[in-house]
């Protein structure tokens, strides 16, 4: 009878680690304008299943539609887009407890920023309206200290509604933390900076550019594992452009698109990422079309078009892959929920897992770092 009450406590712990194993903290970022003022959602998501359950939220934080989370996950940043009066916001970070705990608010002195990143020392956001990106130092308490730097662009594209002035839709650091690279849908340029994260000022500093087919509207980009390539996704377009990357140079060696060639209807590319293995990349399209995209990396850096399906509803502005690999989770904006698909590990492909999400115009997924 000890016996087994023993291997009875043992298989109770061991299912109860296992679960807590495959259970990984979801944050969801918003839009609030037209729904209820609460911004950043917190869920428990088990990544066999697909089961979510809600764990904690902020309120009353407008428009939080980007987020970033600092290295050890006690510190959250989100974007507050609203014009010439946005902000961006620090928070004590607690996925545990479900706590989100704002610290402070600091101007972007740029329009609409749309986008975050962050590291130990910095945090630099992309300002889509004013054309610009801005870098804040952090304290020692996670705050921030007011902009440090402002780099001003300029230029435009042959889209006259689009494409008036220079549009930051996207910052990110090079694999090796050496260089920030900047989209801007409005010039048709990525931009490379030099990073110097310890200066006292002019962090980001010029090294290059390139520029993409006139009226292309990059929009947003991704790094392979090893920081060789840079995948480029085009919002007017619908390019999708291979670049290879070396001491902040950029490359061209690849353009093909993210949607079928018989395809002619309204479309608005948006986001683009790689699966944890680096084995295939998913991007997203809106519009009238509304699905994903799959590509097959290759072994020289280029990519093999696979398949489009359906994000089964409407304005899919991001998606995120769980750190596993087996779920692929869209933010469909327009529709107010997130899909959750299965996700086939050796081809890539995507199945309904038919689990959602309901949420007012989710913009940004984005998954707690497993520590």
């Amino acid at each position: 009878m000890k016996v087994k009450l023993g291997l009875l406590l043992f298989l109770s712990f061991f299912t109860t680690l296992q679960a807590q194993q495959n259970l990984y903290h979801l944050l969801i970022g918003t839009y609030t304008n037209r729904c209820e003022k609460k911004g950043v959602f917190n869920y428990k998501l088990e990544v066999n299943s697909g089961n979510s359950l809600l764990h904690g939220f902020t309120v009353n934080i407008e428009n939080p539609s980007y987020l970033a989370l600092s290295s050890d996950n006690k510190h959250l940043y989100v974007v507050n887009e609203s014009g010439v009066n946005s902000t961006v916001t620090a928070f004590n970070y607690d996925g545990l407890a479900g706590r989100m705990v704002v610290l402070n608010k600091q101007a972007t002195k740029g329009a609409d920023p749309c986008y975050l990143i962050t590291d130990d020392k910095n945090v630099i956001t992309a300002n889509y309206s004013g054309g610009s990106i801005t870098v804040f130092f952090k304290n020692a308490d996670g705050s921030l200290t007011e902009a440090k730097q402002v780099v001003q662009l300029s230029g435009s594209g042959p889209n006259v509604e689009r494409q008036e002035a220079s549009h930051l839709h996207m910052v990110a650091f090079s694999g090796d933390h050496k260089y920030v690279l900047a989209v801007d849908l409005g010039a048709d340029k990525i931009y490379v900076y030099n990073y110097n994260a310890d200066a006292s000022k002019d962090l980001l500093t010029y090294n290059s550019s390139v520029s993409v087919k006139p009226g292309g509207g990059p929009r947003h980009l991704t790094f392979d594992k090893e920081g060789k390539y840079v995948y480029v996704l085009n919002e007017l377009d619908g390019g999708l452009l291979t670049y290879s990357f070396t001491k902040g140079v950029m490359t061209l060696i690849a353009d093909t698109s993210v949607m079928p060639r018989d395809y002619t209807g309204d479309f608005r590319a948006a986001a683009i990422a790689l699966s944890p293995d680096g084995k295939f990349l998913y991007a997203t399209n809106r519009g009238e079309a509304n699905t994903i995209s799959i590509f097959k990396v290759l072994k020289n850096g280029k990519l093999e078009f696979r398949e489009t399906v359906s994000t089964l509803g409407k304005g899919p502005r991001s998606f995120v892959i769980d750190p596993t690999g087996n779920l692929l989770l869209v933010a469909n904006q327009s529709s107010n929920e997130v899909v959750i698909f299965k996700r086939d590990k050796e081809t890539g492909s995507l199945t309904d897992s038919e689990k959602r999400i309901s949420v007012c115009e989710p913009v940004h997924l984005l998954f707690e770092k497993r520590l």
